[in-house]
């Protein structure tokens, strides 16, 4: 069976809410490129090269029939992928609004920022990256496999840990004791539990 991002008029409903989704991300990832920083690590380009491997293995995966998340309801799991995408994209955007300027592409931290602890950030440290993980896992889901969900959300956490790791090196040495008391009462991806 053809996976339903590829056979109309499921194709249309999928990358439109691709396009939609990542449209933003590419105007990211170019301003990050131009202002890359010291302190980046070049974790950005992991989070390309880690996420590009993955969909690279994903869609193959996608049409081998063994691998399919259900057979009998292809088009309740494509909704439910779709679903994922679209509000992890809509969680970034939220995250893009609520630290204003302080949100770049690449990893800066100066002494006079201030810790966003309002919105999503009230619950998590890296909501924005939250919501990167969806969004990846959701077009494996869309794509009715689950190898390719699971290759997508485990590449997509690789790397975000990986930035993660950088970013909050830089805070730390930049914010000192204000970022510490927020990532001392928060956790970095998933609520209550990492």
């Amino acid at each position: 069976m053809t996976p339903l991002p590829f056979v109309w008029p499921y194709a249309a409903a999928f990358w439109i809410a691709d396009a939609w989704a990542f449209w933003p991300e590419f105007r990211i990832v170019r301003r990050a490129q131009r202002s890359s920083t010291v302190t980046d690590s070049k974790s950005m380009q992991v989070i390309l090269i880690g996420t590009a491997l993955a969909f690279a293995g994903a869609f193959p995966l996608a049409w081998l029939a063994g691998l399919r998340i259900s057979p009998e309801h292809p088009v309740v799991i494509f909704w439910v992928g779709v679903g994922l995408l679209v509000s992890g994209s809509l969680l970034r955007r939220h995250c893009w609004r609520m630290l204003g300027k302080s949100f770049t592409g690449d990893i800066r931290a100066g002494p006079d920022q201030a810790v966003v602890t309002r919105g999503a950030y009230a619950i998590l440290r890296h909501p924005s990256y939250t919501a990167g993980i969806l969004m990846n896992t959701g077009i494996g889901v869309a794509l009715g496999s689950w190898a390719s969900a699971a290759l997508l959300a485990v590449a997509s956490v690789a790397v975000y840990v990986y930035r993660i790791s950088v970013e909050e090196r830089a805070l730390l040495a930049a914010i000192g004791a204000p970022y510490q008391d927020f990532i001392s009462t928060r956790k970095r991806l998933i609520p209550f539990i990492y």
